[in-house]
């Protein structure tokens, strides 16, 4: 069992205890499925895998491939939306945003946001059914889409986000169990994917003005905690999707957001420590955990920088728990992979480089060329970088770079890879494809 899956295990577990019986049921299915599977089939349940940073425990992947080299099927997916697929019992879970004109659904809305439900050996639809909604122009940004955060599924729920326009649970049959909007006001869509920690549903809110994390009850939709990020950022929109980390027993929610991360307790949501990186706006990659070092990638203007922060301070600390950090080659929109006391990025504009995790070091950097948003995947000690023009570098993951394939789709792509044994599920503009050997 890796790292990553022995934390989210333990989580389930302590879990169990302090919470009422329907939701011990509700949380006892996934944490059985994950102990059950740990040397079997992975599931992916949520943005960057069962850990959240992008490790993979799947066998027999593919390394090579094109448009008519190992692709098991290919799928079109109606409307359009650049949520990652996520895993589970066979099953594909994901979201998408069909304009008016292209369904006839039952809301008469201009945009209707769907979550949908596919047979992963055959790519058929199961269900296809209308989560929340949208009326009138809303801007967003061209690489973004109206269904770009990655939904998470349990044993008997899915969970499906939409910015301000709806937040939803469903049941694995499709059936809305509950429905909420949480108001603020996203700039460029929304990009920034839930999370469930116990009985919460966590997202940021880090909109035009008094961006806030909120945790909403995963069984009924209600409002648990709502915490206001502290207010220093003049640009206060970003789109990180918060990390769930365990530091000497303690557990915490790290979210970055404009000019800041913050630490917070999951289940009260107050903020126990803070580093500011000041006009640094427009986050978007997960932060990444290992070695007692939280990472963080920080946003716009100019190049982005890359920090290592100690999690086990208090307040602000700034000055005493920023243990290193790079400003040459890091991600405005890619997320980390932290393997074997290395760190990985891809930068936005193609650059591959590998720092040692404790000091920051350089091992080495390579053009692999295109441009990326993608979140690299980890398997088999193998590096799957998915570029915006649908080309994928692999390598070997290690402190010398090693180019093992180059594949290329010839399909637009911003999604992060799905794996599962023997296969890799890839989003693309025009569909989903099941990827084999």
């Amino acid at each position: 069992m890796t790292e990553a899956r022995s934390l989210q295990v333990r989580l389930l577990y302590e879990s169990l205890l302090p919470v009422n019986k329907t939701i011990r049921t509700l949380i006892a299915i996934p944490l059985f499925f994950l102990v059950a599977t740990s040397g079997s089939a992975e599931d992916w349940p949520q943005f960057r895998g069962p850990g959240g940073q992008g490790h993979s425990t799947s066998q027999n992947l593919p390394i090579s491939w094109d448009p008519d080299t190992n692709v098991v099927w290919k799928k079109n997916v109606p409307g359009n939306g650049w949520s990652s697929p996520v895993l589970s019992h066979g099953l594909i879970y994901l979201t998408t945003a069909v304009k008016k004109e292209e369904n006839t659904t039952e809301s008469g809305n201009d945009i209707s946001l769907r979550a949908l439900c596919m047979d992963a050996e055959s790519g058929d639809v199961l269900w296809n059914v209308e989560a929340a909604a949208l009326s009138g122009e809303t801007r967003i940004h061209p690489k973004n889409s109206h269904a770009s955060a990655t939904p998470i599924v349990t044993g008997d729920r899915m969970f499906v986000h939409f910015a301000s326009h709806g937040t939803a649970a469903l049941d694995l049959d499709g059936n809305i169990i509950w429905q909420e909007k949480i108001d603020y006001n996203p700039i460029h869509g929304t990009g920034s994917s839930p999370v469930l920690y116990e009985d919460l549903l966590i997202f940021n809110c880090d909109g035009s003005e008094s961006p806030f994390v909120v945790a909403l009850d995963s069984a009924t939709g209600k409002e648990r905690w709502r915490t206001q990020r502290p207010d220093l950022a003049k640009m206060k929109f970003s789109f990180s999707t918060p990390l769930v980390i365990d530091v000497k027993g303690q557990h915490q929610l790290v979210s970055a957001g404009s000019d800041l991360v913050c630490g917070y307790d999951p289940q009260s949501g107050k903020q126990l420590w803070m580093v500011q990186y000041p006009e640094k706006w427009s986050v978007v990659p997960r932060p990444v955990y290992a070695g007692g070092l939280v990472l963080i990638s920080t946003g716009y203007e100019g190049p982005a920088e890359l920090l290592a922060i100690r999690p086990n301070g208090s307040g602000n600390v700034t000055e005493t728990h920023v243990v290193w950090r790079a400003k040459r080659f890091v991600p405005h929109s890619p997320s980390p992979i932290i393997y074997d006391n290395c760190v990985y990025l891809i930068s936005d504009n193609g650059i591959a480089s590998c720092r040692d995790l404790e000091t920051g070091d350089l091992h080495w950097k390579e053009r692999v060329g295109g441009t990326y948003s993608a979140s690299p995947l980890l398997a088999e000690e193998r590096i799957y970088f998915m570029s915006e023009d649908g080309r994928c570098t692999v390598i070997q993951a290690a402190p010398k770079f090693h180019e093992l394939a180059r594949n290329d789709l010839k399909e637009r792509s911003l999604a992060s890879i799905t794996p599962t044994d023997g296969a890799l599920l890839i989003r693309t503009i025009e569909g989903l494809y099941r990827i084999g050997r």
